[in-house]
């Protein structure tokens, strides 16, 4: 049965010099991503509800507001940070059987903390490597879906250990931070169930500021219950049931995919597949009566109507989260970007009409394709002629088995952020991250205050 205990020892025996040459390389590649996602989050509703918020509670602070010229504690600079890198749903994810969760997620945490700490780049790539490594491990083997609990119930343990790496918190101190972020802040499925709303796009910032805030709970000499995961009524108990993890410096950065799309994450390959069909057959969505798509149990569960309607569509959160509003306008546009999500195309009549006509059904031969490592889809579209277009796909482009390299990171870079920079900041922030184990933390942040 996994421990607390040994939890807390990985964190305190990982360093920059476990991380293999390609480990470093996919969490810069990670850091990147992230970077160019908050850049283009700056101006959207809910991130600068946030914003308005960390400004009533604090004036100044050691850390950079990205973006916002301001500084705040390392607490509430995790919880703006990470608004920004996951409010658009464009980050990462890691893919399991169980559960999706998105290792990006403590991003914002770990920066802040390592910046608060005057840590190295080589010291934030090992807090890293600890967050991504610790996030991939509870998905894989204790997923708590099921269970009623929310993927941000992993992301508060990963991001508290990769805090407390960066903090240069001792074992003990560690066992602490990962046993208070543990135990009170396991957050509800409600979250992304029924009518999706906006703090869907905002939990896991909330986890990291919890995370932050119990490491240094524990930096300061906090005890927290050092047998959460074992103890009785513990997290094992009430949560997950037993499991055991195989922790390895860094290497499950590896599982992890790059959204080529902005949707959620198990429309990808559906999405991918029915911009290709619109494309190959020159499609005109005014002549389509009906399509179909085959998928995964979990993506009929999470966007597909499993957890709540998706035909109602309005805002934002619900069309991100919903499989007929995705593929209707990727049909139709032939692309799925941030221009897809203005409220005006969501309430357009073109698309609300079309989503009604899309069917989503699991197909239990794809069920165990992605339970063994793919992402299927299966894409039928009926024209009013009664001719039906097909597609299938095995997985899409940003797939662990089709990984975006550093070029088509740049190019999603350049097109989700590059209105915002001039050529000459945009050049200095990608070099500035493919050499973030040459340079101090502060280096970067001081580039994106």
């Amino acid at each position: 049965m996994t421990t607390t205990l040994e939890f807390a020892r990985f964190v305190r025996e990982t360093d920059y010099e476990d991380l293999s040459a390609d480990v470093r390389d996919a969490l810069k590649r990670r850091v990147l991503d992230s970077v160019g996602i908050a850049i283009a989050a700056e101006t959207d509703a809910s991130t600068r509800i946030v914003d308005r918020t960390v400004a009533e509670l604090e004036a100044d602070g050691p850390c950079t507001l990205w973006g916002r010229g301001r500084r705040a504690s390392p607490v509430q600079a995790a919880m703006h940070n990470t608004a920004l890198t996951r409010y658009l749903d464009y980050m990462d994810s890691f893919l399991a059987p169980g559960e999706t969760p998105h290792p990006s997620d403590t991003i914002g945490a770990v920066i802040a903390a390592a910046e608060y700490a005057e840590s190295t780049g080589e010291d934030l790539l090992a807090g890293l490597a600890i967050a991504y490594e610790i996030q991939g491990e509870l998905a894989w083997n204790a997923p708590v879906r099921d269970e009623g609990f929310d993927h941000v119930t992993h992301t508060v343990i990963a991001a508290a250990a990769g805090v407390a790496k960066v903090l240069g918190l001792d074992e003990l101190e560690t066992q602490n931070a990962i046993a208070i972020a543990g135990t009170a802040h396991n957050a509800l499925r409600v979250t992304r169930t029924g009518g999706i709303n906006e703090w869907k796009g905002i939990a896991s910032a909330n986890a990291a500021r919890n995370a932050t805030y119990a490491a240094m709970l524990a930096r300061n000499g906090m005890d927290g219950p050092r047998d959460l995961f074992e103890g009785q009524k513990g997290w094992q108990d009430v949560i997950s049931g037993p499991f055991e993890v195989e922790l390895t410096p860094g290497e499950r950065v590896h599982d992890v995919m790059t959204k080529r799309y902005v949707a959620e994450t198990y429309a990808q390959s559906a999405v991918e597949g029915v911009v290709e069909l619109a494309e190959r057959e020159d499609v005109d969505p005014d002549d389509v009566t009906g399509i179909k798509l085959e998928t995964f149990a979990g993506a009929k569960l999470i966007i597909g109507g499993g957890e709540g309607n998706r035909y109602e569509v309005e805002n934002r959160a619900q069309a991100d989260h919903s499989l007929p509003y995705m593929l209707a306008v990727a049909l139709i546009d032939r692309d799925l970007s941030l221009t897809q999500y203005e409220r005006e195309r969501i309430l357009a009549a073109d698309v609300q009409d079309l989503l009604r006509v899309v069917d989503v059904t699991a197909n239990p031969d794809l069920t165990e394709r992605f339970e063994a490592g793919e992402m299927p889809a299966i894409v039928d579209v009926t024209m009013d002629d009664g001719t039906t277009y097909r597609v299938e796909k095995d997985a899409f482009r940003g797939h662990p088995t089709d990984p975006i390299g550093w070029n088509g990171l740049e190019e999603k870079f350049d097109a989700v952020a590059g209105e915002y920079l001039a050529s000459g900041e945009r050049d200095e922030l990608v070099e500035r991250i493919r050499g973030l184990d040459e340079r101090n933390v502060s280096e970067l942040t001081a580039l994106l205050a």
